[in-house]
């Protein structure tokens, strides 16, 4: 049957229209920007070449040294600082942020400090001291180009003891300030250890693990073995040994145990012995903290959660975050908590919407 002129015109019209808006939908997608290309993009940036690493040159009292630092994201208002536990360990253990910052938009560096694995490593105990760290952090900042319009510092476990010291001295270079998985008090943190963690363990393997530390016989093996399994695994991460992220392993063989036993002590159950931070206490300074701060505590945490849950009511302009299930390392082990109180601290900075406690 043939169709008739009216037929045929009508039909030619609306192959007209679709191919015409289906080309206009096209062209519309087309000029969409993609946001992950200006996240990623070295425009004018001098690390393109090392793809985002840098070695920053470090001032100290014995010499000039460098430290490692790697750039991931592009983001002008949101920069953080990533400073890492031990003393001595690596950014290693932060690598499970790359599941999360990048898709929020978040600029990020990783760093070791002076002494950890890929920088630097003097032999000088002298220079592993709280002060000249506090030094080096600021002149990283330096380097990086971070400031009070862009500057987020996060700091987990001696990573935050060193955030609350830098920020007592170096604050007004801070938008925003996160002291996770760490108390204001060495002191309090030993107390805790003793008083209460000890006790909930199998009274046999206390016993065991005490007659080790009273030898002050650190190092052999079968303390280290009671150690992590009885105590890590309830504590540090709460995970089995044997599936624990590799990231943490990792970073683990990479520890600087100069660093690590100068600082912290030989313990792995608490700070004992000369440990340069055995008497580290600013409980009594912490109202001076103005910039907005989230504190992070865990509920199986080495730390007393209801510790750092005071710091953010102490700090003038404080939040804090529990996570219900984790522990020392709860970006692991309670993550999905962890990230999402995390980044909406930081995107409530950013939009000047941040209420704290």
């Amino acid at each position: 049957m043939k169709a008739s002129t009216f037929t045929l015109l009508m039909i030619a019209a609306i192959l007209f229209s679709c191919c015409t808006k289906t080309s206009e939908q096209k062209t519309n997608i087309e000029e969409q920007p993609d946001p992950s290309i200006e996240y990623h993009d070295f425009t004018n940036r001098e690390d393109q070449f090392m793809g985002g690493i840098k070695m920053i040159p470090i001032t100290t009292p014995k010499g000039e040294f460098k430290v490692w630092t790697k750039r991931i994201g592009n983001n002008p208002k949101i920069k953080v600082l990533l400073l890492h536990g031990g003393p001595g360990m690596t950014h290693e253990i932060y690598e499970c942020f790359d599941g999360y910052f990048p898709k929020e938009g978040i600029e990020y560096y990783y760093y070791d400090q002076l002494g950890s694995y890929y920088s630097d490593q003097p032999k000088d105990k002298s220079l592993w001291d709280l002060d000249r760290f506090v030094e080096e952090v600021e002149q990283v900042r330096i380097a990086l180009g971070l400031n009070q319009d862009n500057f987020y510092l996060y700091g987990q476990s001696w990573g935050g003891i060193l955030g609350m010291q830098y920020a007592l001295k170096y604050q007004k270079n801070v938008k925003g300030l996160i002291i996770s998985n760490m108390v204001a008090s060495i002191p309090e943190y030993q107390k805790y250890s003793d008083e209460v963690l000890a006790p909930q363990l199998d009274p046999e393997v206390l016993k065991e693990i005490m007659s080790y530390e009273e030898k002050e016989d650190y190092s052999n093996e079968r303390y280290l073995d009671l150690i992590v399994k009885n105590y890590y695994t309830k504590h540090i991460i709460r995970m089995p040994v044997d599936q624990w992220p590799e990231p943490i392993n990792r970073s683990f063989k990479h520890l600087n145990p100069d660093v690590y036993v100068t600082m912290q002590g030989p313990s792995e159950f608490g700070i004992k012995g000369d440990a340069t931070l055995k008497n580290w206490d600013v409980k009594d300074q912490l109202s001076k903290i103005t910039v907005p701060t989230l504190t992070i505590g865990a509920q199986y945490d080495t730390m007393d959660p209801k510790a750092m849950e005071w710091i953010a009511n102490e700090v003038q302009n404080g939040r804090y975050l529990h996570c219900p299930n984790g522990s020392h390392l709860s970006q692991f082990d309670d993550q999905k908590v962890f990230f999402a109180g995390l980044i909406s601290f930081i995107k409530d900075v950013d939009n000047k919407t941040f209420i704290g406690n």
